[in-house]
């Protein structure tokens, strides 16, 4: 598969009696930041049992002539029960690579070989705003066209009182899919904030558990929690080294 090595399968143990669900976290990244991005997106769809987790970049390279090209994806795409997008905010839209990737996507379209997978979406930009929201709509409008179902984000926002920080989980308040922000001067070590990095995890693990759901019938109980919960959640984050347990779920 020509995408720098940048497949994984889910390595840990699963148990003989769960059922299997593949997630492909397929994305676009210019300076590394939305790697990082993706990387813990993967990582939290990874701590669901019986997840099958790849995680494929979208490559210059393989873009000729305007044209994206990789049998490979496409065939392991086809069949993914999930698939979830992300690329940075450039200019105010997806990137042109990730683009041309969109693009060669018309086979599926027109097959409806994708309808009824599961999706979602995510961005980076280096601004507060950027107009994230413009390219989690082409996101999803994407999605919708290829017949799949859309996932958002589920949790409550961050950073919106006095007492919050950019550490805080959905700390920039996006629902449709997963925002992040990155100084425009530091490298990918330094991408987005913990905030992001854990709303990423908590994301990638709701996608997970909403597609085991959704292709083996396993039981999903909704994670819920009032503003004040979410609040006191970011906060108990901000004092540790650690990042969360894996998502509790409350009837």
């Amino acid at each position: 598969m020509t995408v720098n090595d940048a497949v994984f399968e889910n390595d840990a143990v699963v148990e003989n009696d769960v059922p299997t669900a593949t997630v492909t976290v397929v994305y676009h990244s210019v300076h590394g930041h939305t790697r990082v991005l993706a990387e813990h997106l993967a990582d939290g769809a990874r701590l669901v049992p019986g997840a099958q987790v790849h995680l494929v970049e979208i490559l210059p390279g393989d873009v000729i002539a305007g044209r994206w090209h990789d049998a490979d994806v496409l065939e392991l795409l086809d069949r993914s029960d999930a698939i979830v997008l992300g690329c940075p905010t450039l200019m105010g839209s997806v990137s042109a690579v990730f683009k041309a990737f969109m693009e060669a996507a018309f086979t599926p379209f027109v097959t409806q070989s994708w309808k009824d997978k599961l999706a979602g979406g995510f961005t980076m930009s280096a601004s507060q705003s950027g107009d994230k929201l413009a390219v989690l709509e082409q996101l999803a409008v994407f999605g919708a066209q290829l017949g799949m179902q859309w996932i958002g984000v589920g949790d409550m926002p961050g950073n919106n009182w006095s007492g919050g920080t950019r550490d805080d989980v959905n700390r920039l308040g996006s629902w449709l899919g997963l925002m992040s922000q990155s100084h425009a001067d530091l490298g990918p070590e330094q991408a987005g904030s913990r905030g992001d990095l854990i709303t990423a995890k908590r994301y990638g693990e709701r996608i997970a558990r909403l597609t085991q759901r959704w292709v083996n019938a396993v039981p999903y109980e909704t994670d819920r929690m009032t503003e004040h919960e979410a609040r006191a959640l970011s906060a108990s984050l901000r004092n540790t080294d650690d990042m969360p347990a894996p998502l509790t779920s409350t009837p």
